[in-house]
């Protein structure tokens, strides 16, 4: 297995981001023999795109070997958010401040759950808030006070995907969109959602692939991580937006 997996085991020094694991496409005992080796170097172990079968099965490689069974307690699957962890995640870093991850639909949820996974595996406090789509915009316009701390937002959203762009056209904080694969006919699998936000006309706003919360979650890590600690999201005095 050594040889079919070469671990990036000084990402974190280096990015400030501990390398995750794409477990869709890996077979159970891939993914176990990694989440080891990680938790060996002394690495945060987890795992995307996991679900409950598989999870069970890497519990199996585990508990089937003497030498990794001690470990079956430290690992645990995360069902919203598709994730497998092993061991515990870093040490909460409140200086950096917080994230909220928003969500158009509740369908949104595993692809916004992986973002704020990930973003708590790396010691970020993380809120999250669904079904605020923009076909009820009252339900968005209802929150913007409870944004106001946040340092960065990622706004998950499938159809359309309208919500990143009058997301970024309300707050001042960095906005990082997500198309997610939901959605009717033309919607295309998270293409139309995709489209709509790359030809957003919110100046600002950054997009990342269709379904990738880990990759909007690291996006968001590397603004915080770029950021002077307890710098403020927003100019003083200024408001986050006033409703219509």
């Amino acid at each position: 297995m050594s040889d079919q997996a070469r671990l990036d085991l000084q990402r974190r020094q280096r990015l400030g981001m501990v390398e995750a694991i794409w477990g869709e496409h890996k077979t159970a005992a891939q993914i176990a023999a990694i989440l080891v080796r990680l938790h060996t170097h002394g690495e945060p172990a987890l795992a995307t795109r996991v679900d409950g079968a598989k999870a069970e099965a890497v519990s199996e490689q585990l508990a089937a070997n003497p030498a990794t069974a001690p470990l079956l307690p430290q690992l645990r699957h995360h069902p919203e958010a598709r994730g497998l962890s092993l061991g515990d995640p870093l040490a909460q870093r409140p200086e950096l401040g917080g994230v909220v991850v928003l969500s158009g639909g509740t369908s949104d949820l595993p692809v916004a759950a992986e973002a704020q996974l990930a973003l708590q595996w790396h010691g970020i406090a993380t809120e999250l808030l669904l079904d605020v789509g923009v076909a009820g915009l009252h339900r968005l316009l209802d929150q913007l006070e409870r944004l106001q701390p946040a340092r960065v937002l990622i706004a998950c959203a499938g159809m359309e995907g309208a919500l990143p762009t009058v997301l970024a056209g309300l707050v001042p904080q960095p906005v990082i969109g997500v198309p997610v694969s939901v959605g009717y006919g033309v919607s295309a699998g998270g293409q139309a959602a995709l489209h709509g936000m790359l030809a957003s006309c919110a100046p600002g706003l950054t997009v990342v692939n269709i379904d990738n919360g880990y990759g909007a979650a690291m996006a968001a890590l590397r603004i915080l991580n770029g950021m002077p600690s307890g710098a403020p999201s927003r100019a003083p005095n200024s408001g986050a937006a006033a409703a219509p």
